[in-house]
């Protein structure tokens, strides 16, 4: 037998219940909730999935599971199955009962507080399937162990049944189905299969080598096979990177960038590619979770990116002619790239895990880029020079962008004398309860205009479609009237040149930033155009939940004096069945002029009635690789999109 395995084996026979150890107890997850998952939304509802599957990628990370199969099940339950050691169920002393009961009844409690059962972890710092266990009215646990098969099974966090041995086994691993509670999660227990694909792919990209799959149980195709997919790489994080630069233009340089190192003692793996888009696409990991935020990890990055292209440009001559400045985003236009590390004992700043602190990691990821991009440049020649010309073309582009932005930031200080003659404004100055809808037409406008609460509802009306700015350089996005009026009206204007990401959202006039379009094709195009420019230019306004979509209603139904809203097709059936199909009229709105002021205001203004969809990001890398593809130039990649997804549209001839 050899070394290694000898001592994986000698792991396992040590992974017991002494690995185990307990910080504290399960008391406050019911009460508060969102405190532990973020929310008790659909966001919350998945996140309960993501917490059991991070327990079995540690175990694959540890080098211990290869598999793992997420089931959603006919009542959206979840079932995890992994192959990894099984939780332990010897008993725990301290505790005085199984390790397994341990670990599924008390917060702070697993094998990750054991330096020497996991080196990194993801998760939400241990308190992860205790808290999925809390939050669920039925919890059942089945671990293949040691030839046997234990099994135990729970409610909202209590055990309702001792753990006890069911049969034999030769396999091993750890089986949770869970059901999440609907008193908790009182918006929707009905998981998005779509959601929990998209998080699988991003783990099987961020850990090759890994088999995962996902079966919905609730729907089959035509051969009666329910749907499944499958997710594995084999080279990781390139093969990432490929996958989001699958519409975002063409590669300008011949080969993805791509390092897997350790520096410092900390993991670091970094895939690039340069393509001829206008856009910056990075994303950053740490020990698998999307630091949407960033952290000390991407400021290394970035660090390292600026300097040695800089130095490399320098040295060529290249900018020898330039009579301007090059800025740090310059050399970042056009990239696609994902950062990501392994930390021991990662430092978090906020609760939600967005951003990471530590220090040391950031010299870590500067000195493995700053290498390997050195080298990079040095090797290929004809790449090299590409991606500095690139960075000359988008340096141009925003010294030529400048004046149009300074314009845009003079007029926004000037505050109430330079908002847009079509903003009908609201009378409080209350930014807490303000709120702007941003109105596809003037006609829709005036309308809204009539039925509007006036005191703390704005009213913009846009002429026709706004500019794709996914296809559009910088210089023109600052030069285009719509835009520089919506700029305006909400009072914020992008920072320095240097962090052209950031916003003065201290300025922000309003609290709630509303779409309001028709509910057909053009009007969706409309609202799509507007999301693109708020996830490309003002990206903190969605992450601090500003953005909004209004629901108007697609239908009135009426019978004598009866008259009811629907939203959907499957309210309007309803409605038409309960009120009798003899004598029932029903009006399709195609678009927000049909409707009086103040119906408008009833179906789709009125804070009382109204539907509003806040606008999250929950996977920034699939969103962006999704805008690229509805907006940018490749065509086959949208037809593909649209034919997979038309089921889910309202499209009218």
């Amino acid at each position: 037998m050899s070394n290694e395995v000898e001592n994986v084996k000698k792991h396992e026979e040590e992974y017991s219940a002494s690995n185990i150890q307990v910080l504290e107890g399960l008391e406050a997850v019911r009460k508060r909730p969102a405190m532990y998952i973020g929310d008790v939304g659909e966001k919350g509802l998945h996140h309960l999935v993501y917490e059991v599957v991070d327990n079995s990628i540690d175990e694959a990370l540890a080098g211990y599971c290869t598999h793992i199969e997420v089931t959603i099940n006919e009542d959206n339950s979840i079932t995890v199955k992994d192959n990894g050691r099984g939780i332990p169920t010897d008993y725990h002393e301290k505790e005085g009962k199984s390790a397994l009961e341990v670990v599924l009844t008390v917060l702070h409690a697993g094998g990750k507080f054991d330096k020497g059962s996991y080196k990194v972890s993801g998760g939400l710092h241990g308190v992860g399937v205790s808290c999925v266990n809390a939050l669920s009215t039925l919890l059942i646990a089945e671990i293949h162990r040691g030839g046997k098969i234990y099994k135990q099974s729970y409610s909202k966090g209590a055990p309702t049944s001792s753990m006890e041995i069911v049969g034999d086994c030769e396999d091993r691993g750890t089986f949770i189905t869970f059901k999440p509670d609907g008193s908790i999660f009182t918006l929707t227990t009905e998981y998005k299969y779509d959601i929990l694909a998209n998080r699988l792919r991003e783990l099987a990209f961020l850990n090759k080598g890994i088999h995962l799959a996902l079966t919905d149980m609730r729907q089959k195709d035509e051969e009666g096979n329910f749907k499944h997919e499958e997710f594995y790489s084999q080279e990781g994080l390139k093969e990432f990177v490929k996958y989001l630069d699958e519409t975002r233009g063409e590669p300008i340089i011949e080969s993805i960038i791509y390092l897997d190192t350790e520096k410092n003692g900390t993991p670091v793996e970094v895939a690039m590619q340069y393509n001829n888009s206008f856009s910056e696409n990075v994303h950053s990991y740490v020990n698998n979770i999307n630091t949407i935020e960033g952290g000390t990890h991407l400021t290394g990055f970035r660090r390292a990116l600026t300097r040695t292209l800089k130095k490399y440009a320098d040295e060529s001559g290249m900018l020898a002619k330039l009579k301007f400045d090059i800025s740090g985003d310059d050399f970042r236009e056009g990239l696609t790239a994902v950062v990501s590390v392994k930390v021991a004992e990662p430092q978090f700043e906020g609760q939600t895990k967005t951003k990471l602190g530590n220090d040391e990691v950031s010299a870590a990821v500067d000195q493995a880029v700053s290498q390997a991009l050195g080298h990079y440049l040095e090797e290929n020649p004809k790449d090299a020079r590409a991606i500095v010309q690139k960075v000359i073309l988008a340096a141009t582009a925003r010294h030529a962008a400048r004046n149009a932005r300074e314009a845009v930031q003079r007029k926004t200080v000037l505050s109430g004398a330079g908002l847009p003659g079509k903003l009908a404004d609201c009378s409080s100055r209350d930014r807490s309860i303000a709120e702007i809808f941003f109105v596809e037409g003037d006609s829709a406008g005036g309308t809204a205009k009539q039925g509007r609460d006036r005191n703390f509802q704005a009213i913009m009306p846009l002429r026709g479609k706004i500019l794709n700015i996914e296809k559009a350089q910088e210089h023109r996005i600052w030069e285009n009237e719509e835009i520089k009026n919506m700029f305006i009206a909400l009072g914020v204007s992008i920072g320095t040149e240097e962090d052209s990401k950031a916003l003065n959202l201290e300025k922000l006039r309003y609290d709630k930033i509303i779409i309001m379009t028709d509910a057909d094709v053009d009007g969706s195009h409309i609202a799509t155009l507007m999301l693109t420019f708020f996830f490309r230019k003002m990206k903190p306004l969605i992450e601090n939940g500003h953005i909004y979509i209004a629901t108007p209603p697609l239908y009135l139904v009426k019978k004598g004096k009866q008259e009811r809203y629907c939203w959907t097709d499957k309210e309007r059936d309803q409605i038409t069945e309960e009120f009798g199909s003899k004598g029932v009229h029903v009006q399709r709105y195609k678009g927000l002029g049909e409707m009086n002021a103040q119906q408008l205001w009833e179906t789709t203004m009125n804070p009382e009635t109204r539907i509003l969809r806040q606008v999250n990001i929950e996977n920034a890398a699939e969103a962006d690789r999704i805008f690229s593809m509805l907006m940018g130039d490749d065509v086959p990649p949208r037809r593909e999109f649209i034919e997979k997804n038309a089921h889910y549209a309202n499209i009218d001839a």
